[in-house]
């Protein structure tokens, strides 16, 4: 093999010698699906977000940025999502996925996306480039008596002002809907101050919606839900890909929709939150997660990712950080940590006496404590050293989150 080439694939690039290469690396795609990788990757490819690696004047390995936004705490967050990393088989082993990734990364950074997500294949590879475990992609199982009668109000008990008790109109969706469901989408994570779903920029998004199995609804101004069919006959299913509402109304009026199937599908798998508010609008407690696909985090742009990321308005802390962040060395130094009034800034320490008392974290334990987890665990796994404990309970308070996605990519 000779000297391996990390450039980006230009839209005019053999389109066909990549899909050969994702059929070699992963199996070989149906006419639907060569389609729709076809059509991202010739976008990404446009955005300059299509990294190939070349030898020998052929493909030897690839990498995708998708154009994401993530919520953190209710505020919306550039993401750059790694996907479709690959290498042929025949040159795996031998630094091209390294190489790959340390590119992609370095063209995220400058692109000026604060945080990059991706769901790992093997971990190795990318931890040792800074990405963590942050948070789960949760799939639910529940058997149609659970909702054949949804749970109801408890008007009894709630004292504030009632909900409207006119029932939104619900409609068919389509392509033609893109921009205003990503819309409603984003209100929806900035209502419930989700942690770690997902919003797409408007192409993808409008190819999904035009999946031909994939059954979509609009439930008033603030409601949407999508649904595909699995199974046939007594085998029969409804998969749910994805339901948001900022009221409870439209909440109600989908999940009616979806619960109509009850007499004709045995089971209802959907992709939903460990928190989401439909674990209180079954009548049964027999809804149980029965599969959760890890995914991974990397802050690129410290300061920027702090400042862009939302925080519990009631609390307040100040502490500093030491950062050791080998592949972004911006990121590396001492910090003065301040949060207050739901915002969160990271500036230089000004003191030596800082340094002394920072929890000092590798760029693995930033991400990991981004995403919420508490700082003990970081302290066993061995990603956090250092600070105080009233820090750290003040952390853990700043930095609460249940991260979760509904979304593959």
């Amino acid at each position: 093999m000779t000297d391996v080439v990390i450039r980006a694939i230009a839209a005019d690039d053999d389109m066909d010698a990549q899909v050969d290469l994702a059929e070699h690396a992963f199996g070989v795609y149906s006419a639907g699906q060569r389609a729709s990788w076809t059509y991202v990757a010739g976008l990404r490819a446009r955005q300059g977000l299509f990294l190939g690696a070349f030898a020998d004047g052929g493909p030897a390995g690839a990498a995708m940025i998708h154009d994401l936004r993530q919520w953190w705490v209710g505020r919306e967050v550039p993401c750059a999502g790694i996907a479709s990393v690959k290498v042929a088989p025949e040159l795996r082993g031998r630094g091209v996925g390294r190489r790959l990734m340390t590119a992609a990364l370095e063209t995220a950074a400058d692109r000026g996306y604060p945080l990059s997500a991706l769901f790992p294949a093997t971990m190795p590879i990318y931890r040792s480039l800074g990405w963590e475990l942050a948070g789960g992609k949760y799939q639910a199982m529940i058997p149609t008596r659970s909702l054949w009668t949804l749970a109801a109000p408890d008007k009894d008990a709630v004292t504030a002002a009632p909900a409207d008790p006119s029932v939104p109109d619900v409609r068919r969706a389509g392509p033609e809907d893109a921009a205003r469901i990503i819309a409603i989408i984003g209100r929806s994570h900035q209502a419930a101050r989700d942690a770690g779903p997902l919003t797409w920029d408007e192409g993808p998004f409008r190819q999904w919606l035009a999946r031909p199995d994939l059954y979509s609804y609009l439930a008033g101004d603030d409601g949407f839900a999508a649904y595909r069919w699995g199974g046939d006959g007594p085998h029969a299913e409804v998969f749910v890909e994805r339901v948001h509402a900022v009221t409870p109304e439209s909440l109600r009026a989908l999940w009616a929709v979806i619960a109509s199937h009850s007499s004709v599908a045995r089971t209802v798998t959907a992709l939903t939150a460990p928190n989401d508010p439909f674990w209180w609008l079954t009548a049964e407690r027999d809804a149980t997660i029965t599969k959760r696909s890890m995914w991974m985090l990397r802050v690129i742009d410290a300061p920027a990712a702090i400042t862009a990321r939302g925080f519990p308005p009631a609390v307040a802390a100040a502490v500093p950080l030491e950062i050791n962040d080998l592949a972004r060395p911006a990121n590396s130094g001492t910090w003065q940590l301040e949060v207050a009034d739901g915002k969160g800034a990271l500036t230089p320490a000004a003191s030596a006496a800082a340094r002394g008392a920072a929890l000092t974290l590798g760029a693995r334990g930033l991400a990991a404590l981004y995403a919420g987890t508490p700082v003990a665990t970081l302290r066993l796994a061995g990603l956090a050293a250092g600070g105080a404990p009233d820090a750290d309970a003040a952390l853990d308070a700043a930095f609460a989150a249940t991260p979760y996605m509904v979304d593959d990519f």
